[in-house]
């Protein structure tokens, strides 16, 4: 099973990387935590940057993640004014852990329930934690999963790049 894991989280690369810049968001419907509607396809940042995050309550790794990044992210956004899109993949049977988890990690970000996973899938996010980094004309520039810790510095980093072209 793990190596029909890996070779999912390969493929999801691969499609990703012959997307390329071309990439536009697909349009799915989700919820933010107050219920609100989101179509993912009018995701945006005003013209700059903006970082998709798929991420679990129960997935160590997102949290640490996210947790490292939280810790910066007023930095990040004083400087290159990117905005993160935390999408939880949690089912629906779990989607009541999201906030209390939000909450209490104190996270800035704006959350966003993919609970049937829609989302995930049309970005080929086979596993979380999965970050998409898109450009401010809506492009996905980077689709990686993963965590290691430091990795966040490396989408500052292109984040930077991205605001200064």
């Amino acid at each position: 099973m793990k190596l029909f894991a890996k070779i999912l989280a390969v493929a999801a690369i691969l499609v990703c990387t012959a997307l390329g810049a071309s990439a536009q968001l697909p349009s799915v419907q989700l919820k933010d935590l107050s219920g609100k509607p989101v179509d993912t396809a009018t995701l945006s940042n005003d013209g700059k940057p903006f970082i998709i995050s798929f991420w679990a309550t129960w997935c160590k790794p997102c949290r640490r993640e996210l947790k490292a990044i939280s810790e910066v992210y007023a930095d990040w956004q004083e400087e290159t004014g990117v905005k993160l899109y935390a999408v939880s993949v949690d089912k629906a049977q779990d989607v009541t852990k999201v906030k209390p988890v939000v909450d209490a990690s104190g996270w800035e970000y704006e959350v966003l329930l993919d609970p049937s996973g829609d989302f995930q899938r049309a970005m080929g996010a086979a596993n979380v934690p999965h970050v998409v980094v898109v450009d401010g004309n809506g492009k996905i520039v980077e689709s990686h999963s993963g965590y290691t810790e430091g990795s966040e510095d490396h989408l500052y980093e292109l984040i930077k790049e991205l605001v200064n072209k």
